[in-house]
């Protein structure tokens, strides 16, 4: 008879302890879903006036980029 109460409570106790894994993987899912990664993030921006730069002529380097010094992969 104790057997079985003892097989009784680790049943419970097992199927208790799934549905919180599975409750707590909904919520994940949910944060997740309501979060958007393509978004830059706020604190990372550029002063007015320093956006991102074409080059006017892809086969002349001007300015900054005609004075770096090629290297290696890193720098």
């Amino acid at each position: 008879m104790e057997t079985l109460i003892a097989l009784a409570a680790v049943t419970l106790l097992i199927a208790l302890g799934a549905r919180l894994i599975h409750r707590l993987n909904a919520q994940h899912d949910a944060r997740i879903a309501a979060h958007t990664f393509g978004a830059p993030f706020p604190a990372i921006r550029r002063p007015p006036g320093h956006g991102h730069h074409t080059p006017t002529e892809p086969t002349a380097p001007t300015g900054q980029a005609a004075r770096r010094r090629v290297m290696g992969t890193w720098p």
